[in-house]
């Protein structure tokens, strides 16, 4: 069933983890959970992967957490299965973009924290909920978006949980660029495209160096001397090098 809510394609470099519960707004299951964390990890294993999407099937990105089948999970710890996948999420080196359409809720939107790129349709609508559920943040959120937004804006969102805007989105720098409905499958496919055709070394070590720990000007200097040393070895940049002079 897992397979079937949760659709997986391959091609080009681009690995599409498309949400496929149309009929329940793609609201997570834990096997949804199961199949996602799954796909990440075997994405950032292979090396002829550039980069892996999150989208989805119907009129809504995700509507949350499908609150029936967690009510039912006896053991609701860090083994359990959207742990699993967030811990996953936050580790892999691979790139990840996200295509957001209509709703984003709870994890609809903290999933998008961990995401590199964001493209969101103009009718996109996001909303952390948890505090108006009883429930408290998620996916490393309150950490998260203190960082992206400040302290207000983010107290905001997740104690007031009220729906917010793609435009707002993007303003809190939650959403790279909000398109018409139109115009979102086209510009982002655009971008993948881009992705897919550099080096996939450069882009996961592109991505660890964003995302390492806070360091000074001098330690990230060193940081990176190391990696970019190794980098100009290598024969993918030799070649995209030969490739820029020959064209002066």
């Amino acid at each position: 069933m897992s397979e079937q809510h949760v659709e997986l394609i391959q091609q080009d470099g681009i690995v599409r983890i498309r949400l496929n519960r149309p009929e329940k707004k793609n609201a997570f299951t834990q096997a949804m959970y199961d199949t996602c964390e799954q796909a990440l990890s075997d994405a950032d294993k292979d090396e002829s992967v550039a980069v892996v999407i999150f989208e989805s099937s119907g009129d809504s990105f995700s509507s949350g957490n499908d609150l029936n089948d967690f009510l039912a999970v006896e053991n609701l710890d860090e083994t359990a299965p959207p742990f699993r996948f967030l811990h996953t999420l936050n580790r892999v080196n691979v790139p990840i973009v996200a295509k957001v359409n209509g709703l984003a809720i709870g994890i609809g939107t903290t999933l998008l924290l961990h995401c590199d790129l964001v493209y969101a349709s103009e009718e996109a609508l996001f909303a952390l909920p948890f505090v108006k559920l009883g429930l408290l943040p998620e996916a490393a959120s309150s950490l998260l978006l203190p960082r992206l937004c400040g302290h207000q804006l983010a107290s905001e969102l997740l104690l007031l949980g009220d729906n917010f805007t793609a435009e707002k989105a993007q303003q809190l720098g939650l959403v790279n660029a909000v398109l018409p409905a139109e115009q979102l499958t086209k510009h982002v496919d655009g971008v993948l495209e881009k992705l897919s055709s550099q080096s996939r070394q450069a882009l996961r070590t592109s991505k660890k160096l964003i995302k390492a720990p806070q360091q000074t000007v001098a330690e990230r200097i060193s940081h990176e001397a190391g990696y970019f040393a190794k980098a100009l070895s290598s024969d993918a940049a030799r070649q995209a090098i030969a490739a820029k002079l020959k064209k002066k």
